[in-house]
């Protein structure tokens, strides 16, 4: 495809999301940008990347109500909040935008979709799948052969991943007016996700 565009993926816990973004990536033949978002913006920012790791997709503004929803920017290294929950989401933020601007890429998580709200070229996608499904894969990727252990995790990390999306974005991460396309990957298939994907930037971006 001639025309930039960018590709983000919110998924839920063990529905194959990441591994979608990785597929697409080699058949597009575009970069991929997951956990690497957190060293670019360690790099952006001089803040320590042990910082940012203790706050990816989780947050603690449910508890002690120290972030806002995103408004652009990043706050001064002479202030007290330099290092605050708030600007280190801002920085990421930052670097999706760069990347946005520079390149054809597919961003997973990290409220992308928000942050790159507004952008005619960019597809915003929600993969979710059954809990059958979830449990497979979980077992697949992350070896938890436990059933109630892999739903414990599912349950847990797709709390933190809702709390962390309304914490900077003020919706609600299910809410599918959030996104372009959700898609059942547990009925769907992994392959024939990559393909909608495909098939939708091509009609998108004509």
């Amino acid at each position: 495809m001639d025309k930039r565009f960018v590709i983000t993926i919110a998924r839920g816990y063990g529905s194959g999301g990441r591994t979608i973004g990785q597929m697409l990536s080699e058949k597009l033949g575009i970069e991929f940008y997951d956990k690497d978002l957190i060293k670019l913006a360690s790099e952006e920012s001089g803040i320590n990347e042990a910082l940012f790791g203790q706050t990816d997709e989780k947050t603690k503004a449910g508890v002690f109500g120290k972030t806002g929803v995103y408004k652009g920017g990043v706050i001064s290294p002479d202030k007290k909040s330099f290092t605050s929950e708030e600007n280190l989401f801002n920085y990421q933020a930052m670097v999706m935008k760069k990347l946005a601007d520079e390149k054809s890429c597919i961003i997973v998580g990290r409220c992308a979709d928000f942050v790159l709200s507004g952008r005619e070229n960019v597809v915003r996608v929600f993969v979710y799948a059954d809990e059958e499904n979830c449990v497979k894969n979980i077992a697949d990727v992350k070896g938890i052969t436990d059933r109630r252990e892999a739903l414990k995790k599912m349950s847990s990390i797709d709390k933190e991943r809702a709390a962390y999306y309304k914490a900077h974005t003020g919706r609600e991460w299910i809410d599918a007016r959030n996104y372009d396309l959700c898609l059942n990957s547990g009925d769907l298939g992994f392959d024939k996700c990559v393909d909608i994907i495909v098939s939708y930037i091509k009609i998108k971006l004509g």
